[in-house]
């Protein structure tokens, strides 16, 4: 493709889009992250790394930026772009506003689908044999069945589906659909069997639209699960993929998320015991050619169910000598990763017994799938009998990737996982989840995809890219191209206020002193979110407040639209709206102009190593030699902070004042280093 003609479109598209938006207005920061974007997909920076990793502050426009540059790219060069994000808002904003906002002005022409994982999609023939009154499947609990309700709701469903008036998937259905009825007609990868035909799949007819369509927007969920799986599952193959990473300083905890591992050894134990129960009924299922599979089947599950009470049994008596300890809350991590020596030769056996299972499992699947082409009339069994089978490979599943999280071996210089046993009444839960996620970011993506664009508002933590860059396996030499544009904001004509306080959120009386200073800092205004560290310090000072006389809005109390919707109907009628909230209200709320001029922060937003991942990652930090508050703490309330303070000015006509009520940032050394990470606010001490 020559450049000039990606640029030539690029430019037309600019200025088809200008001239068709009223009052449009120029944006210096967007078009340069147009124009630097472009560069690297035409490889001017590195031709055979095209990664660029940009912060784009607030009001840049990110998203209208990327569609511009990458777009036309991916037409030209015949590649799939990719738009993956953290969070459902933003999702939606793509499809509904801005994708259809630039496809009329867009030269080469596109289309453009939103992408679900296959548990988002109902399973059509479930669907129609629970409509139907046939509970064959034997999903539900005793011989109960549905509900009537539930049985009800199904039968609007099937109708709904059968008249083309729903696609199947739970996001469009108008009513909720309970946890409990969705897992029974949830579409399941390995209950999927081809002979079946996709014509009448909700989910296959979804995947088939995303063959069609040329830019798929997903969740970085989805995405990175195709991407663990090899690429090509759901989406395209990385090599044929314009990936854009929206809200990109999730990726490297989600990519933990993926890794992570946990399994529950009594509820696993039991699972078994009930699926060997049934396994009689699978005899005249499988015919007399199927028989050796079957006995195949049993014999694994023998040796399976030994190994699963032999680990808990090792556990339950190390706890019961107190060679294992666990916190007030039940948890025990394994320090440095280190197993006790026990656990190695009773993991590797359940590791082995289950890969046997794994392997049964999968011949009784393919002999009742020859008994599926050959008895049609059978077919209710036959699913009923495969979707046990599905439930027993999804679990087998978990149990393999816990054992080779448990058992991997670490060497000097690898990061091992953090692993810790949960204990509850009657029963002991292990769980693994990977620390270092760069290495496998890499080989499932980076080192594959035709082109990686990742944006945020926030991938910078201290001014540097440094820890979004480990966090997700880049090196500073590696090609990868980095941009900062900040925020074209008038952020001096906001002011930061930093009180003069008697006590940091250390001392024991920061609780009562923030029920003091709070009503100080709202008297007299009109829209205000303030912001807490945890919820037992937002619920203690919402009381303190009630009892004065204030009304709040408190996150938890109601759902968030309900809250949000309540706090500008408030604003609308002159009203003064007070709302509480943690951490998930200082990233991603949008409350522009009147909505929100007066944002109180109680506290630094730094994370208490509590978790025991948190607590493994300090730890590995501090045995490389490293200082894990000045390299990962630091980094990570910076970026959070930056985040917070971000919920104040969403246009460039917004106004207010941030008051931060943690003096730690004028009487600690590192304070400054985070006063200065923030946008150029004016500071102001009182």
């Amino acid at each position: 493709m020559p450049n000039a003609d990606y640029r030539t479109l690029v430019r037309a598209n600019y200025r088809r889009l200008s001239q068709s938006i009223q009052g449009f207005k120029p944006r210096r920061e967007q078009n340069y992250l147009v124009a630097e974007i472009g560069k690297v997909l035409l490889g001017q920076y590195d031709s055979g790394r095209r990664i660029l990793v940009a912060e784009a502050g607030t009001g840049i426009g990110k998203s209208l930026a990327y569609l511009q540059a990458g777009i036309p790219w991916a037409r030209l060069n015949q590649k799939k772009l990719i738009i993956s994000t953290a969070t459902l808002a933003l999702q939606e904003q793509l499809v509904s506003k801005d994708l259809p906002l630039f496809q009329p002005h867009c030269q080469p022409g596109f289309t453009f689908a939103l992408a679900k994982g296959r548990a988002r999609y109902c399973c059509g023939r479930r669907l129609e044999a629970l409509a139907l009154g046939e509970n064959q499947l034997g999903l539900f609990e005793a011989a109960e069945g549905p509900t009537p309700a539930q049985q009800r709701q199904l039968a609007e469903l099937w109708q709904a589906w059968c008249d083309k008036r729903w696609h199947g998937d739970r996001d469009s259905w108008p009513e909720p659909i309970a946890d409990a009825l969705w897992q029974q007609l949830q579409a399941e990868a390995h209950s999927c069997q081809p002979q079946w035909g996709h014509h009448n799949c909700p989910f296959h007819l979804a995947r088939a639209e995303l063959d069609r369509v040329d830019i798929i927007v997903v969740n970085h969920a989805l995405l990175l699960a195709d991407l663990k799986m090899g690429g090509g599952v759901v989406l395209p193959e990385p090599e044929q993929c314009l990936y854009i990473l929206d809200e990109a300083h999730h990726i490297a905890a989600v990519a933990r998320e993926q890794g992570s591992a946990r399994l529950a050894l009594r509820q696993a134990r039991r699972g078994l015991e009930q699926f060997n129960k049934g396994l009689g009924s699978f005899s005249d299922l499988l015919g007399e050619e199927g028989q050796p599979a079957l006995g195949r089947l049993q014999q694994a599950l023998q040796q399976l169910l030994p190994a699963l009470t032999t680990l808990y049994n090792q556990l339950a008596g190390a706890l019961q000598r107190t060679e294992l300890c666990p916190d007030e809350q039940g948890c025990l991590r394994f320090a440095t990763g280190e197993l006790p020596g026990f656990m190695d030769e009773a993991l590797s056996a359940l590791k082995e017994d289950n890969k046997a299972f794994a392997r049964a499992l999968e011949r009784v699947q393919g002999q009742l799938g020859d008994q599926l082409k050959r008895q049609p009339a059978r077919a209710a069994a036959l699913e009923a009998a495969l979707a046990l089978l599905s439930q027993q490979q999804r679990r087998g599943e978990q149990t393999r990737d816990l054992c080779e999280l448990l058992l991997r071996p670490t060497g000097p210089r690898q990061t091992p996982p953090a692993r810790w046993l949960e204990q509850e009444p009657q029963e002991l839960t292990l769980c693994a989840t990977p620390l270092a996620v760069g290495h496998l970011l890499e080989q499932w993506c980076w080192s594959r995809a035709a082109a990686v664009i990742m944006v945020s508002a926030t991938l910078t933590a201290l001014n540097d890219f440094g820890y979004f860059r480990r966090a997700v396996g880049l090196r500073a030499d590696d090609g990868s191209h980095y941009l900062r544009l900040h925020s074209p904001f008038d952020y001096r004509s906001a002011p930061l206020i930093i009180p003069r306080l008697d006590c940091e959120p250390t001392d024991a009386g920061f609780d009562r002193l923030l029920a003091e200073q709070v009503p100080v800092w709202l008297a007299g205004q009109g829209a205000s979110l303030v912001l807490f560290s945890s919820y037992r310090q937002m619920q203690g000072v919402a009381e303190a407040l009630r009892a004065k006389g204030f009304s709040l809005l408190v996150q938890g109390e109601a759902s968030r639209q309900a809250l949000l919707q309540l706090h500008r109907q408030r604003c609308d009628g002159n009203q003064p709206s007070v709302l509480f909230g943690t951490g998930s209200f200082a990233e991603g709320l949008d409350l522009p102009g009147h909505y929100l001029t007066n944002l109180i922060i109680t506290k630094l937003p730094f994370a208490v190593p509590t978790s025991p991942v948190e607590e493994a990652m300090a730890e590995w930090i501090t045995l490389c030699g490293g200082n894990a508050f000045m390299q990962l703490a630091m980094p990570e309330a910076s970026r959070k902070l930056i985040q917070a303070c971000g919920r104040l000015l969403r246009t460039e006509t917004d106004h207010g004042r941030i008051v931060l009520l943690d003096k730690r940032l004028v009487s600690r050394r590192y304070g400054a280093a985070l006063l200065d990470a923030l946008p150029p606010f004016s500071r102001e001490l009182s």
